[in-house]
Order: structure tokens, then sequence, then C-alpha cells
């Protein structure tokens, strides 16, 4: 009989094999995996399967031929992007108004993100987000219903307003220079209260210690926001606006359309990419010129995400998507 120990020895031990690799991974995480199913689905459904029918950007597309059959142009259909001056016009309208959407949506979404934080009455600060996160679910139908009652140009409230000041009445219909306030008035009071649930979400993950030793130094409530609230919000600004500069060159055609609908006397400054496309599309039934401009803004929205990254890498990885 050996002693215990030498026993112990001579019992022979067994490994648990370990899955590595992808299978591995899906294996030790299946729960989490199983959640990323129904996103997974949507962009197959939505986001890929639609890219087999880019080819037809390249077609002169006849409906009674099918995709398959259809005459390959080249890149003709690509031409009415730089020939056009009308579309011309609207590439520059686009990009100007998203970069105004861009800035100053962000921009006061972070302000009232800041000042909520800031609310220490908890029901005052639950009625006030609830009131400015509101408009977020308010249709573009029903809003372009309110711009017509606010601008008439007779009877409408904004010349109300403005003839008690003893001003003359404006013709807000004809006034082209006007439209892209009004309609970036329109934009932040829609989006602010959602973005500013974003970065509310990440001022409230910020460690009270930070704010209590400035205190201590006698820090004002101002220079905590400035030197400590602001730069802890840094990363999560930028990956925001990584993926808003993503769409920069797709509009939202339902508040433009909605907004402005057919309204000729304010397509210099109003008209953008989607209307002008889909204005097109109607009147020439021109399905390769269409598809021809969706890929145009697919791709180059694609390369300025991948140059910003870049970018962002270079400077603050923090707030690099990849």
């Amino acid at each position: 009989m050996g002693s215990f120990e030498g026993r112990i020895k001579t019992v022979p031990q067994f490994k648990t094999k370990k899955s590595t690799g992808f299978i591995g991974e899906i294996a030790k995480n299946r729960a989490l995996y199983l959640l990323c199913v129904p996103g997974i689905i949507f962009f197959l459904v939505f986001a890929y399967l639609p890219m087999a029918g880019a080819g037809v950007a390249f077609m002169d597309f006849k409906a009674n031929m099918g995709l398959f059959r259809s005459p390959w142009v080249g890149l003709n259909n690509f031409k009415f992007l730089f020939v056009n001056d009308s579309m011309r016009r609207a590439v520059i309208n686009t990009l100007v108004l998203n970069t105004i959407f861009i800035i100053t949506g962000h921009g006061f979404a972070i302000m009232a993100s800041i000042f909520l934080n800031e609310i220490k009455a908890v029901i005052f600060k639950k009625t006030v987000q609830n009131l400015i996160f509101l408009p977020y679910f308010v249709s573009w139908i029903v809003v372009s219903a309110f711009s017509v009652n606010l601008f008439a140009s007779k009877g409408g409230i904004m010349n109300n307003v403005i003839q008690l000041f003893g001003m003359e009445s404006i013709t807000w219909n004809t006034r082209a220079d006007l439209w892209p306030f009004i309609l970036t008035f329109f934009a932040n009071w829609k989006a602010v209260g959602f973005l500013s649930i974003v970065y509310l979400a990440v001022i409230t993950g910020i460690s009270p210690e930070y704010y209590e030793s400035t205190q201590i130094d006698g820090a004002t409530k101002l220079q905590q926001m400035i030197h400590i609230t602001f730069p802890m919000l840094i990363p999560t600004i930028t990956i925001m606006l990584l993926i808003s500069i993503g769409r920069i060159f797709f509009a939202d055609f339902g508040m433009i359309y909605g907004l402005i609908g057919e309204n000729s006397a304010l397509f210099p400054t109003t008209d953008v990419i989607d209307t002008f496309v889909f204005r097109a599309l109607r009147t020439l039934g021109d399905v390769g010129m269409a598809s021809a401009a969706g890929l145009f803004q697919s791709v180059i929205g694609f390369v300025l995400v991948l140059g910003a990254n870049m970018i962002t890498n270079r400077y603050q990885k923090d707030g690099a998507l990849f």
C-alpha cells in the first residue's frame, strides 16, 4: 500500500477540451449572439440583399425586360450627377443643409443634456425631458400641417406676430433664403430630444468623485461643465459625428418633401438629392438614373466614414468606430 499522495498520482487526470476559434466564441456567448439575430436578419434583408440590385445603376433598366435582360450602359446613368445644373444644386443643398443640421442638432443636444443633468428636481427634470423628447414621435406630415398654419401668407401665426410689431407680412412660400433656417428649426425640434438621451446617459455615468474633487478646489458649475463634463463627452460626440457623416449625402426626404413639396420657388435652397431624384423618377421613369444616385450617395458616404474614422484613429482612438 502506498501513501495517499501516491495513490492520488496514479489516478488518470482528465483535461477538459476547450473550444477555440469562431465556433468556440459562439458557444461561449450564445445567449448574447442570440440577441443579435433580429438585427442581423434586418440588415441582411434590408441592407445586404438589396445590394444585388446595385447593377441597375449601370443599366438602361426596362421593367418588361427585367434585371437580367436590360441593356448595360456603363456610367451613362451617372452623367446627370455632374452635367445637370439642378442636380449639382441639389448636391450642394444636401451638403449645406445636413452640415447645418449636424452641427446645430448635436450642439443643442449636448447643451440640453448638460443642463438636464444639473436639474435636481426629479419631477421637473422628467417633465422637461419628456417634453423635448415628444416631438421625435411626431410625423413629418403632422409637422407640415403645423408649418402651413405658421407660415400661411394670410392668417398665418408668424405674419400675425410680425404685424403686431408694425412690420409688413412676409410671403414665406416664396422666400427661399429663409427656409434653410426654418428647416433647421424643425429638424432640431424633432431630433434634439432623442440625441440628448444619448449624451445624458454618458453624463450620468461620470463618476461623482471628479465633481467632488473640483468642488473642494472651489470650481464653479460652469467650470465643472467645461473641464469635466464636456471632455468626458468628446469620445461619444466623435462617434455620433462619424455616424452622421455617413449620412451627409442622404437628406431626410420626409422632412423636405413634407414641408417643401412641389414649391419650385423654394428649390434654390431646399431641393436635395432625394427630392430631385424622386421627381425625376416620377416624371421620367428612369430607374437606372435613380439607382445611380442612390449608389453614388452610399459610396461617397462610405468613403467619408472611412476617412473620418482614419483621422479620428490618429488623433483620438477612443472616439473611433473601428
